[in-house]
């Protein structure tokens, strides 16, 4: 046990995997007589889980690192650590680059982290977070790494091989999440669908959505970062008829052209990735399709960027990002070179984002006098910012509502019935239906 009081500021870059690993350390910590601190300029310590997937967000990671060591010069904190991917990839560099810097770690190291307090990992807190967000949705990490050979992607080169975690311990935490309030449960890791085939010999995503769907309090459960090669026949299935699930799937393709996925080593073609989307929309009339794409691929040419323009037309998703290729060191994509100017790159981005714009509005304007069941997020300015089965957190749109303090109050994190009467590109505007007024999923 730690034996005298410190203040710790956790700083989270990066994805909602970084988030979990930081709210698992922010109990750690807690636990080992820690004070919690989330004011970074005024902590005794700062701990940075930093991202290292793409240039920018390395970049993001760099000048948070130089802007707490700057701080700890100027004597305002004490300490400075650094952890999360960035460190697991770049740790030599690092050190010599950034000296100032008290230690580094690698992912989830959270055994080494509580060592530089005089503190130890506490084993009984299996699946037990200090909530970042508010405490109504939250993510579930389901398994770490990745054996996917995807020649763009560093992911296996900071978090390892592929491992799921056992069945008992997910139910386990999202029983202490439902505890706790949380009512969404947003299923993440490299890839959701190959969850379980290391320690159960098979795919068993499925088996884990109807067991999670039991939990008391839990109403909502939405997969993210679906891998399209091997997508499990029964997950269609149990999103069909499993209430609980949402209707709502994110698989990131990253293009469709023959040509670019085999140099991406993506295993699937653009014929079974066609597939499988239309199989999800016959099957789940109701479906939310989102995906996130790479332009300016080193073999993109202008053939493959207009064959993907048309099938973003084709397909409508209605959600959809873009990155820019950013070349990798150590990725076997990386002796193809970056021959894509940064411009051209760019330039597809926004051409991409412009076609989506227009299918997203066209979408909206269909969602207008509908009914929707809705999740509150917060109050922001003059509206509750709410969300329904169609939108995730931080990367989709929203739905605002207007915010009345001496009538119908509502709570944050409560469920209630909207009717969608206005809309833009992205977001929707809605009205509450007053009680007795039914409302539908659409």
């Amino acid at each position: 046990m730690v034996k005298r009081k410190e203040t710790v500021s956790v700083i989270t870059l990066g994805c909602s995997k970084n988030t979990v690993d930081s709210e698992r350390l922010l109990k750690q910590l807690k636990e080992n007589n820690l004070n919690i601190n989330n004011d970074p300029n005024t902590a005794g310590t700062v701990i940075i889980n930093t991202c290292g997937f793409i240039d920018a967000a390395k970049e993001e990671s760099i000048n948070t690192i130089l802007n707490a060591v700057a701080l700890k010069q100027e004597g305002k904190i004490e300490k400075v650590i650094v952890a999360g991917c960035l460190s697991e990839r770049y740790k030599s560099d690092l050190q010599k680059e950034i000296p100032e810097v008290d230690a580094y770690f690698g992912t989830e190291d959270y055994e080494g982290i509580l060592k530089e307090f005089g503190g130890e990992l506490k084993t009984n807190l299996l699946g037990e977070r200090i909530l970042t967000a508010p405490a109504h949705t939250a993510y579930l990490k389901i398994s770490e790494g990745c054996d996917h050979p995807c020649s763009f992607c560093a992911i296996p080169l900071m978090r390892g091989k592929h491992r799921s975690r056992p069945l008992e311990e997910l139910i386990k935490e999202a029983e202490f999440l439902a505890g706790n309030k949380t009512k969404e449960l947003i299923l993440i890791a490299q890839d959701t669908t190959d969850y379980g085939k290391d320690i159960y010999g098979r795919q068993a995503l499925g088996t884990l959505l109807n067991k999670l769907s039991e939990i008391e309090g839990i109403e909502w459960i939405r997969i993210m970062y679906a891998y399209p090669s091997r997508f499990p026949e029964d997950v269609i299935n149990i999103i069909a008829e499993n209430q609980k699930i949402c209707s709502y799937i994110d698989i990131p393709l990253q293009h469709i052209s023959d040509s670019v996925l085999k140099s991406m080593k993506r295993g699937v073609t653009s014929r079974r990735i066609k597939e499988l989307l239309y199989k999800l929309k016959e099957r789940i009339p109701s479906i939310t399709l989102r995906t996130t794409l790479i332009a300016g691929y080193p073999n993109e040419m202008e053939k493959e960027f207009r064959e993907l323009c048309d099938f973003i037309r084709e397909i409508k998703f209605d959600r959809l990002g873009v990155f820019t290729y950013s070349l990798e060191e150590n990725t076997s994509s990386y002796i193809l070179g970056d021959p894509v100017p940064d411009n051209i790159k760019k330039e597809r981005k926004e051409i991409i984002m412009e076609i989506q714009k227009e299918i997203s509005l066209e979408k909206n304007k269909e969602l207008c006098g509908k009914r929707l069941r809705v999740l509150i997020d917060r109050i922001e300015n003059e509206f509750y910012i709410a969300r329904s089965y169609r939108e995730a957190p931080e990367v989709d749109g929203e739905i605002l509502l207007p915010y009345n303090n001496s009538r119908n109050k509502i709570n944050i994190g409560e469920f209630i019935n909207v009717e969608i009467n206005d809309y833009n590109e992205y977001d929707l505007y809605g009205s509450i239906v007053h009680e007795g007024i039914p409302s539908m999923e659409v």
